[in-house]
């Protein structure tokens, strides 16, 4: 099978207004990664599956990646030459900024025909609240329904074109989404009619106070 490199330079040959970069993992797997605009995102897929040298026909898993806001501190050095004559002094620059979150929909795909994979496609929204709607990629590959509907109840990501969102682990009247990094769970649960352990302890407070202990008074214990 091609390099990820080679494929990366075909796709853009192949949709030259399309955007695709390789993301490098650093893991030992090294299972590095090709970032598609979402705007390309289902021509790309139908092409990866039906192309003859690649025929990435089926789509192993799917699943979703928060990444929330965050600053992010940039450092630049810069040499200040010694007027004596040494070798000059290293003096660190640092500038903070502010990159906005998003949300990503990651693919593992192989060819079982071929007996080649995985490439792994990740597809990102343009931010993590209101534009957060991609191309569904179960019309190309089946095996995406439920894990897409997965990803759509957990992180929220709305799949365009998917013949059935909506949500799969929690109910349909639940609020947020649990994977969220900064999901916060409820105190209790509408579902849970004994809490216990965590849950209970947290649920303490919204309970109303046991009633005081009827204690009886020493007139009634005297004229008993």
């Amino acid at each position: 099978m091609e390099s990820l490199e080679q494929l990366r330079d075909r796709l853009l040959a192949r949709f030259p207004t399309a955007t695709v970069s390789i993301l490098a993992n650093p893991s030992p797997s090294a299972e590095h990664s090709l970032l598609i605009d979402a705007a390309h995102g289902g021509e790309i897929a139908l092409f990866l599956r039906d192309d003859d040298a690649l025929k990435l026909d089926y789509c192993s898993n799917a699943t979703g990646v928060d990444w929330p806001d965050r600053e992010v501190v940039d450092v630049k050095k810069t040499t200040v030459p010694d007027p004596a004559g040494g070798p000059g002094k290293v003096v660190e620059e640092k500038t903070k900024r502010f990159e906005p979150g998003y949300l990503e929909a990651v693919y593992h795909l192989y060819s079982m025909a071929l007996r080649h994979g995985p490439v792994i496609l990740r597809l990102r929204t343009a931010n993590r609240a209101d534009e957060v709607t991609l191309p569904s990629l179960t019309p190309v590959w089946r095996s995406c329904d439920l894990q897409e509907r997965e990803i759509f109840d957990l992180y929220g990501i709305v799949f365009a074109g998917h013949p059935d969102l909506r949500r799969l682990l929690m109910w349909d009247e639940f609020k947020d989404h649990p994977m969220r990094r900064d999901y916060v769970a409820p105190d209790d649960y509408e579902w849970e009619p004994t809490p216990h352990d965590q849950v209970l302890a947290r649920a303490a407070k919204h309970y109303p106070p046991p009633p005081a202990p009827d204690v009886p008074s020493a007139d009634k214990g005297a004229s008993a």
